[in-house]
């Protein structure tokens, strides 16, 4: 691994000594360009999500204002950037204090190393800085053809859309639809195994019967539909199956290759975080801070892990996960027989002197991603230690109170909010509802309701780019709705709890 000579000398000091401490502890990261960037240019990049150069769009320009009116009303301040891509590519605010850009360079190799070696980000474009200079090269020919207008409202109707898509998609083999199944290959009634005699009587002839006409009746509900079976990557069905331009094609396909490559940093944020928290803390407590940067380190480190009630830090909640696994694997503290401990003070003193707590968190941060992490190793003690119970405010006094302790009803609640990306499950029915050529979507309900009004956003612009109406089947307070967007007002209409049927067969 290189180190990057591109820094003064201090900083160039203090990135070579970090960068071999980490590498000591067993951190792989990529090896990381470090820039550092004054004031008004670190505010650019971080409009563009950290990139240098973006397709153009009136968007970036107001994420700008956003991030330079916190900056300069002292609501926040941008301290680390660092990049998924091989180098990975880090930057430095130049006003910032020496015992920052340490904790920034801390941090920022746990994030590298994270990239390079967690599951969920190793189908991402590992080249995507050149990718995104490409993409805007396509959108300004685009703009130049057809008119900054037409393309920038076209993109503010695919940006609606970019989270409708699969994040397990590049992990899955899906089974063969009806279109790749052989049409000509014989219909097999399933049978139970049984002697030649007694094969009628465990599979009557009349059972063989109504299978074959169920498989019958499947087949002719089949033609003329489309997907075959419910299609959760909606863009891909958009792109694949809507009457776009050309140049909108190229659009919506290069905004849903960036939706791809910034999902896995939405799914594994508490993990992605957290790591970055546990290494920065651990470098810098016991090897990097001199005896006069202890105050400033503190004051910057507690605001990092701050968590107030009824507030979410990933950064806190992550790296607290990460220090409890540690200790309970260093102590031997899970599998069936610490389990079968009954008292608490049992299980406070029950130490095997395992010692395989740093090779355990290494093995999470490879495989987990958010939701897994938290149901796996969330408990209740880190709930009470975190205080992570419910709280609504008091509509008379104003205060958080809480309003439930019960850790499973707690740990559901954040996996709901967490799941697919903090966002609604979403699927593709049918492309020709009704025969009438418009296209059904289904909510798959996962234990939250569908916010309407943002749907609603969602079904408008789904609609401009199918160019008929589009319908959302979802669940809201227990009333099953249809809730359809054709160009004009939208309307609601409550529907059956069984119809219509192809939102029932989601896989």
């Amino acid at each position: 691994m290189q180190a990057n000579t591109n820094l003064p000398p201090p900083l160039r000091d203090h990135q070579q000594r970090i960068m071999a401490k980490a590498l000591q502890f067993g951190l792989d990261p990529f090896d990381v360009i470090f820039k550092v960037l004054d004031f008004d240019t670190m505010n650019q990049i971080a409009a563009f999500g950290g990139f240098p150069t973006r397709y153009p769009h009136w968007k970036w320009g107001m994420e700008y204002e956003r991030i330079s009116k916190r900056d300069a009303y002292g609501m926040g301040r941008i301290y680390e950037m660092v990049i998924n891509n091989d180098p990975s590519y880090a930057y430095l605010q130049e006003s910032n204090a020496v015992i920052d850009q340490k904790l920034v360079m801390a941090h920022v190799y746990a994030h590298s190393d994270f990239f390079k070696n967690n599951l969920w980000f190793s189908k991402t474009n590992r080249k995507m800085m050149d990718q995104m200079a490409n993409h805007a090269i396509r959108v300004q020919r685009h703009v130049d053809k057809q008119g900054r207008e037409d393309v920038e409202r076209f993109i503010d109707t695919c940006l609606r859309l970019e989270h409708l898509i699969d994040p397990h998609s590049m992990f899955l083999q899906r089974g063969a639809t009806a279109e790749q199944k052989q049409p000509d290959t014989p219909f097999e009634p399933a049978r139970l195994p049984a002697k030649d005699y007694m094969d009628p009587y465990i599979n009557p002839k009349e059972v063989m019967a109504e299978q074959r006409v169920k498989h019958e009746q499947e087949i002719a509900d089949q033609r003329g539909k489309f997907p075959a079976r419910p299609m959760r990557d909606v863009l891909a069905f958009l792109l694949e199956h809507a009457k776009l331009d050309t140049w909108q094609h190229d659009i919506l396909s290069l905004i849903r290759d960036e939706a791809y490559y910034f999902a896995p940093q939405a799914m594994t944020k508490i993990m992605n975080e957290g790591w970055a928290t546990y290494w920065h803390s651990k470098l810098m407590t016991e090897y990097f801070i001199e005896p006069s940067e202890i105050i400033d380190y503190a004051d910057q480190h507690s605001g990092v892990v701050y968590m107030g009630p009824g507030s979410f830090n990933p950064y806190k909640i992550g790296v607290e996960m990460f220090k409890d696994i540690e200790r309970r694997w260093d102590r031997g503290q899970f599998g069936p027989e610490y389990e079968r401990l009954e008292g608490l003070g049992e299980k406070k003193q029950y130490d095997t002197k395992l010692m395989q707590g740093r090779r355990k968190i290494f093995e999470v941060r490879t495989i987990y991603n958010d939701v897994d992490f938290i149901d796996e190793f969330l408990t209740p003690q880190l709930v009470e230690k975190l205080n992570l119970y419910q709280y609504r405010r008091d509509p008379h006094t104003g205060q958080m109170r809480i309003v439930t302790r019960d850790f499973q009803v707690i740990k559901q609640t954040l996996l709901y909010r967490i799941s697919n990306m903090s966002q609604p499950f979403i699927y593709a029915v049918d492309g020709n509802y009704a025969n009438r050529g418009e296209l059904y979507l289904a909510h798959q309900w996962n234990g939250l309701d569908l916010d309407l009004a943002k749907a609603q956003e969602v079904l408008e612009g789904v609609e401009r780019i199918w160019g008929r109406p589009v319908h959302i089947q979802c669940r809201v307070n227990d009333e099953m709705l249809l809730v359809t967007h054709d160009g004009k007002e939208p309307k609601r209409q409550r529907i059956s709890d069984d119809l219509p049927k192809p939102a029932h067969v989601i896989t």
